[in-house]
C-alpha cells in the first residue's frame, strides 16, 4: 500500500472504501441512508482542544458548540434532528460539560441516545466527538453537487461575528463572544429552503473555501461579488470575514427568480466552467488560503 500524506490523501483512500450510495462518495458533510420508508441523515464532527476551541474554554461552551456544529450539517440538508451519540474524553470539570450539553439538548430538541466515554493519558489533548442523526424533510436531500449555471448564490446571514467573538474570548476583551461560543445552527431555515435549493451546505470553514467546494462538486464556477456579502465586522476586515469559519450560516444555490420563505442575501451567480470559484470577476485557481484546512 502506498504512503498516505495528509488529509487529502487519506480521504481519497476512504472514498475507495465508502462505496455504499448512502456515503454520497464522501463528497458531502453527511450520509443519507434510506431505511424503513424514511431517509436518515447522519453526520459526525470532532472538536479538539486548542484547535477548534481555545485552551481553557468553558466546558459548557464546548458542549454547546459540539452539538451546534453537528446540527448545522443537518440544517444544511433540511433535516430534522432526532438524536445524538456522544464520545467524551473524561477530564477537568466534566460536570460543566454535562451542564452545557443539557442546555443544547433543550435548546435544539435533539435527544442524547448513547455513546462512549474514555479516560485519556495525563497531558493528552482532549477531544469530543458527536454523531447527529436527522430525518430528511425533503427528498432528494440537498447536496453540494447540484448547482447549475444561471442559479443565484445565497447565504442566510452575516459573516464575521464568530471571528470577533473568538478574538474577544482570546484577548479577554469586553466584546461579545457569543457568536463564537454559542453558534446557532439554521435548522428552521434549512428545512424551509430544502425544497427550493439546487445545492446547499453550511459555512463552517470559511465562505470562500466552502464555495470552492460546492463549485468543485458541481463542476461549475461560483462567481461571487465580495461587496454583496453582509458582514458583522468593520469594512476593513471584509476579506477576513470571507475566509474565517465558524459562522454556521447556510450557503446555497437556487434557480434565478426563486421566492424564499426566509431572509437571504444574494452574493453571486453560478457560471459555466470548472474554475470552482471566481471572486469579483477573477478566477481563483487554488483553494489554498481560502479558509480553514487541516
Amino acid at each position: 500500500m502506498s504512503a498516505v500524506s495528509g488529509e487529502f490523501d487519506f480521504i481519497a483512500g476512504l472514498r475507495a472504501l465508502a462505496t455504499n450510495p448512502a456515503a454520497r462518495g464522501l463528497n458531502d458533510d453527511v450520509a443519507a441512508l434510506e431505511i424503513g420508508g424514511e431517509t436518515l441523515v447522519l453526520t459526525q464532527d470532532t472538536l479538539v482542544d486548542g484547535v477548534h476551541v481555545l485552551d481553557g474554554s468553558d466546558p459548557t461552551d464546548i458542549a454547546w458548540k459540539l452539538v451546534a456544529a453537528n446540527l448545522s450539517d443537518l440544517a444544511a440538508k433540511g433535516a430534522q434532528p432526532i438524536g445524538m451519540l456522544l464520545s467524551h474524553a473524561m477530564g477537568f470539570d466534566d460536570a460543566r460539560f454535562l451542564s452545557g450539553l443539557k442546555e443544547a439538548i433543550e435548546a435544539f430538541g435533539a435527544p442524547l441516545l448513547g455513546g462512549d466515554t474514555v479516560a485519556m493519558p495525563e497531558g493528552s489533548a482532549r477531544s469530543w466527538t458527536l454523531t447527529a442523526i436527522g430525518r430528511a424533510t425533503h427528498l432528494p436531500v440537498p447536496g453540494r453537487d447540484g448547482a447549475s449555471a444561471g442559479d443565484g448564490i445565497y447565504i442566510t446571514g452575516q459573516l464575521g461575528a464568530a471571528l470577533i467573538g473568538f478574538e474577544a474570548l482570546r484577548d479577554g476583551s469586553d466584546e461579545d463572544s457569543t457568536a463564537y461560543r454559542r453558534p446557532q445552527p439554521r435548522l428552521a431555515e434549512g428545512q424551509a429552503l430544502a425544497p427550493l435549493v439546487s445545492a446547499m451546505m453550511d459555512i463552517s470553514d470559511g465562505l470562500l473555501l466552502d464555495a470552492w467546494r460546492m463549485g468543485s462538486a458541481s463542476g461549475v464556477t461560483m462567481a461571487i461579488d465580495s461587496n454583496s456579502i453582509p458582514i458583522a465586522i468593520p469594512e476593513a476586515r471584509r476579506d477576513e470575514a470571507l475566509r474565517w469559519g465558524d459562522d454556521y450560516e447556510l450557503l446555497f444555490t437556487a434557480p434565478d427568480g426563486t421566492s424564499f420563505p426566509c431572509k437571504v442575501h444574494r452574493i453571486g451567480t453560478v457560471e459555466r466552467g470548472a474554475h470552482a470559484l471566481a471572486l469579483d470577476g477573477e478566477a481563483v485557481h487554488s483553494p489554498d488560503g481560502l479558509g480553514y484546512q487541516h
